[in-house]
């Protein structure tokens, strides 16, 4: 339960921080890179609990969502439909990282499965929000992060199979 509590926190730091982009209501976020981390620190279910934990603490109202925000309104806001996503994206990322351990690139697929998940449900309600269509959200809200989301990708997975190590290795001894 410690580590769920310390991949929330990281989530919460990180969560907040973001880079904005003028053609877009949908910041760069940082959201993502630490559910990343946590599914592979903690494993799918610990570490989707960690997210819902996240989830749960912004929409009571603290400011760990972008732009160090929170509350029912960001979640109704054109971003909630990501932050929703995100916990399709914590199952599906997370199962493949447990399922295939040392397969980096199989890992890798299931962060980017998790991702496009989760870029449908964020794409669907910010284009509903925005009153455009489907496609018209994918290049609002989804094509200017790709490049982003590679390298977050990356990371996490070279990062974060090395904390994964790491974490065990210490639970065990």
């Amino acid at each position: 339960m410690a580590l769920i509590g310390v991949m929330t926190a990281v989530t919460c730091i990180l969560g907040p921080l973001v880079i904005p982009l003028p053609i877009s209501p949908v910041p760069i976020s940082f959201t993502n890179l630490a559910v990343y981390l946590a599914v592979y620190v903690l494993g799918t279910k610990a570490g989707t609990i960690s997210y819902l934990v996240y989830l749960l603490l912004g929409f009571a109202g603290l400011p760990v969502f972008s732009g160090f925000t929170g509350g029912i309104v960001k979640l109704a806001g054109p971003t909630g439909g990501y932050l929703v996503g995100f916990i399709f994206m914590a199952l599906i990322a997370g199962w493949a990282i447990d399922r295939f351990p040392g397969k980096y690139a199989l890992q890798a697929a299931g962060m980017v499965l998790g991702t496009a998940v989760c870029y449908v449900f964020g794409t669907v309600w910010l284009a509903g929000q925005l009153g455009i269509g489907f496609a018209a959200g994918l290049g609002v809200g989804v094509i200017p992060y790709l490049p982003g989301d590679a390298v977050k990708i990356l990371f996490a997975v070279m990062v974060g199979a090395r904390v994964r190590r790491d974490v065990r290795r210490v639970m065990e001894g």
